[in-house]
């Protein structure tokens, strides 16, 4: 039994990083100290001044543990680590894991290329990015590859001229200068290759000007086609440039500007990235959990999980408040990029309309994200709130687990599992269970059984529902009762016509009004996990029929195998064919054809 009293004594005064777990051994919260005595010990003494969100997370801690560092900058980087292996429940969390587009130009070649990579390394090579716009990406690449005839392929230059290796078809139609055939300096090459560098510096103009040039000439030599499609990349172009420009002096280095916008348990984090003076793309990110979180405290855990992932630091980020930890996390991120890098909290001037600016389109998309999202909040969020209401639950449930048996007269009696986080499926938890210990179709003893496997696994949810009635609840209640489980086991009960009816556990009967959304979402999960064991049951019966049938006739392997049934479909599709159907299919011949056709009519005599 863990001590919680005992433990607080035992806790050095150090700097560290503390995580804090519930009764199942959940990580819930992990937190980092400057002093680990003194900061653990908070959560513990008076609660008066604790938010409710604190207090809703002491009231699950059943145990701790700590690990000590250095310094309170190592604190910070495992704290990050923790986070995202974890995401535990009381934490701020970024959601969104997204990485961004580079355009590389591989100066550490002799004969550089231009390409897209999503990682920058430490190669000497030149990076322009991060794009937010994966189109504008690779519209910008599509410009320059027409316009500068450089090489796309990995092969060792020096020795291609060695061996005399025959140039590819990009030379011949002369998409690329051929340095391959040796008749290309790498001074000529380097000059285009600088132009290029010019351009993604910030002078797309340059560019503009050349097709401009190169459109003109085929529309005087009466090649209007060829003058269409530059005329249509200009304008792909002069588009992008005009969307990166804004009327400003300020942005004379490559900074990001980030400010927040925030609404009941959501927050909107937006992001303007600078580089080379121009906006090259925004993004923004969505936080749960920042209910009763100050800003300085949403914004810093952003910003920490953020830039943690982050390839490319930029030299300066322009921040809407003061962030906690900003001063280490300056350490770490210049460190990180090899040169200075500071966080800046601009109180007047262009730098804080810009902060401004951004905050206002944060505001705007958490607008339009509330908008869009008012039907699948009422769906979801808004039908858990109705669920906690009427089964009279402690807390939101915010992960749901919904599990069924399927059979067919007791044969290949199979479980599955569905997942709701949130109120919205959440399919990478689903799982499936073939029933071991139970002979027969015993729909009770069987779901007994994938919950007693179930919970063996930790991580338990918030509510339990099962398709079934009182039988199924009392089953899965001693299986509980047995581990000393107490969480909230409803069943979800049909009609005589076979269509959901309600909820039921063993005291109480709940019929729900189908014109609720309350109704639409426990129908929905009934449905959904109904059908999960449907398709894994057909899936293994149909595998078994497919083994025990064709695997009988010689000459069927597995390549005719999976011919026969991408043509029929099922084994009865198989089964129905004519002789000459089947020898009409790919990589049959007449001899196994005949085979096929003539195991079957025996089989129908009982031959088989």
């Amino acid at each position: 039994m863990f001590d919680i009293q005992e433990h607080l004594k035992q806790l050095p005064e150090q700097p560290g990083v503390y995580i804090m777990k519930d009764a199942f051994d959940n990580v819930i919260y992990v937190g980092k100290a400057v002093v680990l005595k003194n900061r653990v010990r908070q959560y513990f003494q008076s609660s008066k001044n604790h938010s409710s969100k604190v207090k809703s997370m002491v009231k699950n801690i059943r145990s701790f543990e700590y690990i000590i560092t250095d310094s309170e900058t190592e604190a910070l980087i495992l704290e990050c680590n923790l986070i995202k292996r974890y995401k535990p429940k009381y934490n701020v969390l970024l959601r969104d894991d997204k990485t961004y587009p580079y355009i590389k130009v591989t100066t550490n070649e002799d004969f550089p290329r231009v390409i897209k990579v999503r990682k920058v390394a430490k190669d000497k090579a030149k990076y322009f990015g991060p794009y937010t716009n994966i189109t504008a990406v690779n519209d910008t690449l599509e410009v320059i590859r027409d316009t500068y005839p450089i090489r796309t392929c990995k092969i060792d230059i020096d020795r291609a001229i060695k061996n005399k290796m025959r140039p590819c078809l990009n030379y011949h139609i002369k998409k690329c200068m051929g340095p391959c055939t040796g008749k290309v300096s790498k001074e000529e090459y380097r000059q285009m290759i600088d132009e290029v560098i010019m351009c993604l510096s910030g002078k797309e103009e340059k560019l503009v000007e050349i097709l401009t040039e190169k459109m003109q000439k085929c529309a005087a030599d009466f090649r209007f086609e060829e003058a269409a499609v530059y005329r249509d990349k200009i304008k792909s172009l002069e588009e992008m440039v005009q969307k990166q420009k804004i009327d400003t002096n300020t942005l004379d280095l490559n900074q990001d500007i980030i400010a927040m916008a925030r609404a009941n348990n959501e927050a909107c984090v937006q992001i303007f990235f600078v580089r080379n003076g121009k906006i090259v793309g925004r993004e923004h990110f969505i936080l749960e959990g920042v209910m009763d979180s100050s800003r300085e405290s949403i914004l810093g855990s952003f910003a920490k999980q953020f830039y943690m992932e982050q390839e490319y630091i930029p030299k300066e980020i322009i921040i809407e408040d003061e962030i906690e930890d900003q001063g280490i996390l300056e350490d770490i991120l210049t460190a990180k990029k090899g040169q200075k890098v500071v966080i800046r909290v601009p109180q007047k001037g262009e730098k804080k309309s810009l902060v401004e600016m951004v905050r206002k389109n944060a505001l705007e998309y958490l607008e339009k994200f509330s908008d869009m999202n008012k039907r699948k909040y009422e769906k979801s969020i808004g039908a858990l709130e109705e669920l906690k209401n009427l089964l009279e639950l402690e807390e939101l449930p915010i992960r749901i687990e919904s599990f069924d048996i399927s059979n067919i007269q007791g044969v290949d009696s199979i479980g599955s599992m569905v997942v709701y986080t949130n109120g919205k499926k959440d399919k990478k938890e689903y799982r499936r269970y073939k029933i071991k210990t139970v002979i027969g179709p015993n729909d009770y003893d069987s779901m007994a059984e994938i919950l007693e496997r179930r919970i063996k696994h930790g991580n338990l949810p918030d509510l339990i529902l099962l398709d079934g009635g009182k039988g199924q609840v009392g089953a899965v209640r001693k299986v509980f009762d047995r581990y000393g489980i107490d969480i909230p086991l409803w069943g979800m009960y049909k009609d005589d016509k076979h269509r959901t009816k309600g909820l039921i556990n063993e005291t109480r009967e709940i019929e729900l009004s189908k014109t609720s959304n309350l109704y639409r979402f426990v129908a929905g999960i009934q449905e959904e996990v109904h059908n999960y064991a449907i398709t894994y049951h057909r899936s293994l019966r149909d595998k078994k029929l497919t083994k025990s049938e064709l695997d009988n006739i010689p000459g069927v392997g597995e390549k005719r195998k999976k011919a026969l049934l991408a043509k029929f479909k099922t084994l009865e599709g198989i089964k129905n064919a004519t002789l000459e159907e089947l020898e009409d299919t790919e990589t049959m011949n007449s001899t196994v054809a005949e085979k096929v056709y003539d195991f079957f009519r025996e089989k129908e005599q009982g031959l088989y």
